[in-house]
């Protein structure tokens, strides 16, 4: 039997403290950044602390999709927006690690309390609390990086856009109209990336690395450089000096940039996939992002040669639109023709070598050779056949003695535009110019540390990257409401 003795020197649980109470909700940086009054006077003294409200008070952190604060988690929860601001800290004030963050954030202990860390009391130290106790240890925070969800990530990246569009409406700039994608790569923290560490097959796609689970196998290709000549006999050329390719274990980061004249370029859009995804599988999302934060579909956009694609023509075209509308992109020579190797009648049918219109002789839905379920045609060859099956060909095609030219390519305009867009007109020229815009947002992620992150897991990695760009963003806000110009 229970010696009830015993029980009774048990502690209750107070009526006051069970069950617990629905902690009130504290005040975000967005309020703090409007009311600065209500500020203690130690975060007033701390200029780290109030750079950092600048920095990011505009954004509304009141809508952040956030945790539940209510759920025993063995310890003090830490919301949602409170880890997103110390990794943004992190990030602009250059700490690399989240051993050197955490021991930053207990020296300036304005930074708990502002950024709304639980706060452990302790009435001995200065600022009334603990600041080593109320921060997690720098595994958590390593942790909470990598279980962030994404989307609340997302949710801040198109505030900062909302807010870029507003202002810029305010200083009455035009709306977007142009924007550039491109792809950035990302190396995987693991030997095999490590050209001193040998690695018995490094390159093998079924050998997944240990470092990193979530990490591909791919190629970062070189467009503008050819590819390797012929050996010569005499004087040969080494073979590694021609590659027009790199292989990694990473991931690929892709963005979608627009310029303002006179101010500089922001972030739209982004995406992170692993490294053997090609840069075309990022168009159809980061542009579906696009048009959620402009609200409509910008009606130019330029690229590099991978994103030579019938459906990137496609996509921009305009026809019932009096300003138009079109894609730069250069011509990638796919399939053994030349820019402007194939020509069109004015209805759309392609011409053969002897400038014949070819007719369509049928069509069929293609769900194989590219990204999207699209409808392709067949064209054939006009002059009618001999019984031998030639045809007589006014320039002799060598096609001629099997039945004449036939052509297999999409029905959609994109197509066409592919061929007869003019890459050496100056509209396309000025337009193709604004691709620099995303190599200088490219420029500031390296600078960040985006393409040699210390992280081992794919979504740690995706999180880290919508961070660097969302700093971007609320970087370039800062200089435009303080009327600065944009940096060298």
């Amino acid at each position: 039997m229970t010696d009830l003795s015993i029980v009774a020197q048990l502690p209750l649980w107070p009526e006051a403290a069970w069950p617990p109470k629905k902690p009130e909700k504290r005040p975000g940086l967005h309020t703090f950044w409007q009311h600065p009054e209500r500020l203690p006077a130690f975060v007033h003294d701390c200029p780290p602390a109030m750079r950092t409200l600048q920095l990011l008070g505009p954004l509304d952190w009141d809508g952040v999709p956030e945790r539940n604060l209510t759920r025993d988690w063995g310890q003090a929860t830490v919301p949602h927006t409170a880890c997103i601001a110390a990794l943004l800290v992190q990030l602009n004030e250059g700490r690399p690690s989240m051993g050197a963050l955490r021991r930053y954030l207990v020296e300036h202990p304005a930074f708990i309390w502002l950024l709304g860390f639980p706060l452990q009391p302790a009435p001995n130290h200065p600022p009334g609390f603990n600041a080593g106790a109320s921060l997690p240890t720098h595994l958590h925070l390593a942790h909470l990086l990598r279980v962030l969800p994404n989307p609340a990530l997302q949710f801040l990246l198109a505030d900062s856009v909302r807010l870029i569009l507003a202002d810029l409406q305010g200083l009455g700039a035009a709306p977007v109209e142009r924007v550039s994608l491109d792809t950035k790569h990302i190396l995987a923290w693991v030997k095999e990336n490590n050209p001193k560490a040998y690695v018995a097959d490094r390159f093998n796609k079924t050998r997944q690395p240990a470092g990193d689970p979530d990490c591909r196998l791919g190629c970062k290709r070189r467009h503008n450089q050819r590819a390797a000549p012929a050996t010569p006999t005499r004087n040969p050329v080494a073979a590694p000096t021609v590659k027009v390719g790199e292989y990694y274990w990473g991931y690929g980061s892709g963005i979608v940039v627009t310029k303002v004249p006179d101010r500089g370029e922001f972030v739209l859009a982004e995406l992170t996939q692993p490294f053997d995804k090609g840069d075309l599988t990022y168009f159809f999302p980061l542009m579906h992002q696009v048009e959620q934060r402009l609200g409509y579909r910008p009606p130019f956009a330029t690229f590099d040669a991978a994103f030579d694609a019938w459906y990137v023509y496609a996509y921009f075209h305009r026809e019932n639109d009096p300003r138009g509308g079109f894609a730069a992109v250069p011509f990638s020579e796919k399939g053994g023709y030349k820019a402007h190797g194939r020509q069109f009648t004015a209805d759309g049918a392609p011409l053969c070598a002897a400038g014949l219109a070819m007719p369509l002789q049928f069509t069929y839905t293609d769900r194989t050779t590219c990204l999207i379920e699209h409808e392709r045609g067949k064209y054939i060859c006009p002059l009618p056949r001999k019984r031998s099956g030639r045809v007589a060909c006014p320039i002799h095609h060598v096609n001629a003695r099997r039945g004449g030219c036939t052509a297999m390519m999409p029905t959609s305009i994109g197509a066409r535009l592919r061929y007869t867009l003019d890459r050496e007109s100056e509209e396309y020229k000025r337009l193709y110019r604004q691709r620099t815009a995303v190599e200088r947002i490219n420029s500031q992620a390296v600078a960040l540390g985006i393409e040699r992150p210390h992280l081992r897991n794919g979504s740690a990695i995706a999180n880290q990257n919508t961070l660097i760009y969302l700093l971007i963003n609320l970087r370039f806000l800062h200089r435009l409401r303080h009327r600065q110009p944009a940096d060298d």
